[in-house]
């Protein structure tokens, strides 16, 4: 037939579909090579720039399409022959950005994500661009200042190795001289008209403080200089649960064990001080480090014992019974899976028992605290009835009653579609149910339910379709 010919048929094969047009005249291109691929990507990001239509979500999914399309195109077809062109389409990929979340809903985070994609790409390709790193520091001060979408998140890490020692001490210079600049009329009019608290003066100072913070963050870890990261934070803030680990953790990176071990405790005892103590399972999981790093073993095991035990943590006992010497840990096991099954949180409970695995465990907790199960648990009761269901079908079925129960009970109209699959899961289950050990049997459920919600004709019916 020829190339000529098959192109031809193709693109009237197509026709009709603006988006199978597209891809297939990039498919085409690239059998010619890769600057030909390069310019018709280009077309396409104008076209983007250029549009103005509000995206609805059914809509949405088709340009995310597009948009890993051209990733795609770039990655396979440009990058192993042209890191640099790669990088220069990639870059102005990034600055879709803007015009890309102006007209869309990306509440979903998929158009965020492909921009997280876009820089994970650059990443790959940082050790081969030849680019001027004083230039490409400027640049890169330049977008992540700019960026009002969070576009060019990560660009430093995945630029450090274009950037060099070099690269990295020319933006820590310019960023600290751009942050300590007064703000200039464009920055001004960021923040005109929108009855902020603080004057537009200080929410550019706010803002430019915040991303220096940042940018000198992602330079420190880059050039490995601990303090330097630590630098960005005030005493107080070192005791944050969400900032503790991370500075701990590159603090471990480094061989000072002890001060990450300091900064830990005070961000636990920090913790424990509050009124209400959120679990920060990052912060435990830095804590048992240092513990092992200082061959401090009893304090270990007590910590991961007490944290089994406050919130049946799987991760905290897995690694308890193995500093226990050999038979010790059966016997732990045993102690702990009865612990287990009389934990305050039956949901919890039921969720550690199924996931250990102790299937049968579970099963006795469920038939032995029925009143207690919550309904509105849906994942974790579907999860559980489908793990049971084989070996223990009562223990299942009283699960998926207490979701019917309370999808109907709580009018939750939208539920009832999977209320009425759990009905037919239990009708289904009635055949090897033996003894229903004191709970009603299917019939007599089915005749209480219709008794109290025979008016929900939309349940019903889903149920008889």
């Amino acid at each position: 037939m020829g190339a000529e010919k098959l192109a031809a048929l193709i693109i009237d094969l197509v026709q009709g579909s603006a988006a199978l047009q597209r891809r297939a005249r990039m498919e085409l291109s690239a059998a010619q090579g890769p600057k030909e691929v390069a310019a018709d990507i280009r077309k396409r990001f104008a076209s983007l720039r250029r549009s103005s239509s509000f995206v609805d979500w059914s809509k949405q999914r088709a340009l995310v399409k597009d948009l890993n399309g051209l990733l795609g195109m770039i990655e396979t077809t440009i990058a192993p022959h042209d890191a640099d062109e790669a990088f220069e389409l990639l870059w102005s990929f990034l600055q879709l950005a803007p015009s890309i979340h102006e007209r869309t809903d990306d509440s979903n985070g998929s158009v965020g994500d492909v921009m997280g994609e876009a820089v994970a790409i650059i990443s790959k390709l940082s050790p081969r661009i030849s680019v001027n790193p004083s230039v490409l520091a400027e640049r890169i001060l330049d977008a992540v200042a700019e960026a009002g979408y969070g576009e060019f998140d990560g660009i430093i890490p995945a630029m450090a190795d274009a950037l060099g020692p070099e690269g990295l001490e020319h933006l820590k210079q310019i960023t600290e001289a751009w942050a300590a600049t007064p703000a200039s009329e464009h920055e001004l009019a960021r923040y005109q008209g929108f009855g902020l608290s603080f004057s537009p003066e200080d929410s550019v100072q706010r803002s430019k403080q915040s991303t220096r913070s940042i940018i000198l963050a992602d330079v420190a870890d880059a050039q490995g200089d601990v303090d330097a990261y630590m630098a960005r934070y005030s005493a107080e803030q070192l005791t944050y649960g969400t900032i503790a680990p991370d500075v701990a953790r590159r603090l471990l990176d480094a061989g000072r064990v002890d001060e990450a071990f300091d900064i830990v405790n005070r961000a636990r005892a920090a913790e424990d001080g509050k009124a209400f103590r959120m679990f920060r399972y990052d912060l435990d999981e830095v804590y048992e480090e240092c513990l092992e790093k200082l061959g401090r073993f009893d304090e270990l095991k007590t910590h991961l014992w007490g944290t089994f035990e406050q919130i049946l943590s799987e991760r905290s006992l897995r690694k308890y019974l193995q500093l226990l010497p050999d038979f010790d840990d059966i016997e732990a096991e045993e102690k702990a899976l009865g612990l287990a099954e009389t934990h305050p949180h039956l949901g919890a409970a039921i969720g550690f028992l199924v996931g250990w695995p102790s299937h049968e465990r579970a099963a006795q907790v469920v038939t032995a605290r029925a009143d207690e199960l919550d309904g509105n648990a849906y994942h974790m009761l579907s999860t559980a009835a489908d793990a049971l269901q084989a070996r223990y079908p009562l223990a299942a079925t009283l699960m998926r009653r207490a979701m019917i129960q309370d999808s109907l009970d709580g009018g939750k109209a939208k539920r009832h579609r999977y209320a009425a699959r759990h009905l037919a899961e239990c009708r289904s289950s009635e055949l090897v149910i033996d003894d229903y050990g004191g709970f009603p049997a299917h019939e007599q459920f089915v005749a209480a339910l219709r008794q109290k919600h025979g008016r929900k004709h939309g349940f019903w019916q889903l149920v008889e379709g």
